[in-house]
């Protein structure tokens, strides 16, 4: 789970109250602080795997995540699915210059910045609001 130096943690102040959604989230942070771990040590067979997993797992919760959305009819869906396609895009980028550069300190600053600050700032304030819009139709 990364080394604590770079790495997110998950907290209960994350929880969207939606199960399935926060466990897709949790293992998004795993697969963060992985990806941050291995650029710090270097192991490139590892940076690549876990890059490439992490844009498949991004998409496949971003569809789960915009069904849902649909389902419940959230209004901001249009919008919503926009931030995560240039999520997607952002760590596509970022396969892409690792394939190409292969420069691990410069891949790490990149991933700590970029996934980690969109990650939390995503998940507290847009996912909030779909989750908020859930409960009160649900109710």
């Amino acid at each position: 789970m990364g080394n604590g130096n770079q790495g997110i943690a998950w907290s209960a102040e994350l929880e969207t109250g939606y199960e399935d959604i926060d466990k897709q989230h949790k293992n998004l942070f795993q697969l963060t602080n992985d990806l941050t771990e291995s650029c710090q040590t270097e192991a490139k067979n590892s940076i690549g795997e876990t890059l490439k997993f992490l844009v498949n797992y991004t998409v496949e919760h971003f569809e789960d995540e915009e069904r849902i959305a649909k389902l419940y009819k959230y209004p901001n869906l249009d919008e919503h699915k926009k931030m995560h396609e240039n999520f997607t895009q952002n760590v596509i980028d970022l396969t892409r210059h690792f394939n190409k550069n292969g420069d691990t300190k410069e891949l790490f600053s990149m991933v700590t910045k970029m996934i980690v600050k969109w990650l939390i700032l995503h998940i507290q304030s847009e996912d909030f609001k779909i989750a908020q819009h859930i409960k009160k139709i649900a109710n």
